[in-house]
């Protein structure tokens, strides 16, 4: 634990901050960057190549995070972009099979094509694996749900898929960053890089293997996706990068100057040491409160009200019916207190 104190001194939350799942917080090089680039932008001397050195970073260290190769790495503003690329790809009629409770920018992209014959059966996180069969072309869901911080049994998952010839989709939004992945046992990775990540809000990256991209069409093709980007810009005919980059969208550029200091924080203290703090921390929750469950740097504590935890300074947030809190690089032991003694006010264990 004590490794990451150095790290922790680099974030300046002004209250407990356990609320990760919602929102990661930003370290001071991502604020430093974030400013400079502002001033950049104001004094009209930012360039172009600065913003692409900012897409070109963050796409080889989320490579490095998710043990991927850049070439396999797409970059865009949100997930449900990627996720709406794989969905539209799926052939009339196809058939997928998600976790009920899953996060709906998974879902939503894979409902709307209903008009098409395209079913999406949805079953509990843990009968996902069993659900899979011979007819199912996709099995889509979140490695760790949003709402409680369950982490799906993907040795299970992988297994039951590959034998029945389904395409796996998996969003890492909840996992990348604490838990250590890689991507390549998936045909599509998705993950929103503003949470564990520590990224700004409008950042994204999508993995694809080699043996799934061709499966998607690039639907939002544009200038950005080309093979050479600054040769891309005007007139026919089509020329997209052989690589994932043919599925990149145009980059917001300012959420990308602080996107690769985010991912440098988290490189360098490593995702394998980054899990044993986090989950270390939960883990001491559920023990202290007797909560069912451990492995996953998220918690869910049957509180439906959290304003007693707000009182005290403590940032959570309430979902399906519970108080979610998870624990990262900012937080210690001390924390793991201040939220005990919150609970233990209301009878809340």
């Amino acid at each position: 634990m004590a490794g990451m104190d150095p790290l922790r001194d680099r974030f300046s939350p002004q209250v407990v901050y356990l609320d990760t799942a919602t929102y990661g917080l930003p370290a001071d090089s991502v604020m430093a960057a974030m400013e400079e680039g502002l001033q950049r932008w104001q004094a009209g001397i930012a360039t172009m190549d600065e913003y692409d050195a900012a897409v070109d970073t963050s796409r080889r260290l989320f490579a490095e995070i998710v043990s991927s190769e850049p070439e396999a790495v797409a970059v865009a503003n949100q997930v449900s972009v990627f996720v709406g690329m794989v969905a539209a790809s799926l052939p009339d009629g196809a058939r997928v099979v998600a976790p009920e409770a899953n996060f709906t920018s998974l879902l939503f992209p894979l409902l709307v094509h209903a008009d098409r014959g395209v079913t999406v059966k949805t079953v509990d996180l843990d009968e996902l694996a069993d659900s899979i069969d011979a007819d199912t072309d996709l099995v889509a869901f979140s490695l760790v749900q949003s709402a409680d911080g369950s982490v799906a049994d993907v040795d299970a998952i992988e297994e039951a898929a590959r034998r029945h010839g389904a395409k796996m989709l998996v969003d890492a939004t909840q996992a990348a960053g604490w838990l250590p992945l890689e991507a390549g046992r998936f045909d599509y990775l998705v993950a929103g890089a503003y949470k564990w990540l520590l990224c700004p809000r409008g950042t994204a990256f999508m993995t694809v293997s080699d043996a799934a991209i061709h499966d998607i069409h690039p639907l939002l093709a544009n200038w950005y996706a080309g093979d050479d980007p600054w040769q891309s810009i005007y007139g026919p005919p089509l020329r997209l990068a052989r690589s994932a980059r043919r599925f990149d969208v145009s980059p917001g550029w300012l959420a990308w100057v602080g996107t690769a200091p985010a991912l440098e924080v988290i490189a360098s203290a490593g995702v394998e040491s980054i899990h044993r703090h986090d989950v270390t921390l939960a883990d001491s929750l559920r023990d202290r409160l007797s909560l069912d469950g451990h492995g996953s740097a998220i918690v869910s504590i049957p509180l439906s009200d959290g304003s007693v935890l707000t009182e005290r300074g403590i940032a959570a947030a309430v979902r399906a019916g519970s108080v979610r809190v998870g624990f990262h690089l900012y937080n210690d032991a001390t924390d793991v207190e201040a939220l005990v003694s919150a609970v233990e006010s209301i009878g809340g264990n």
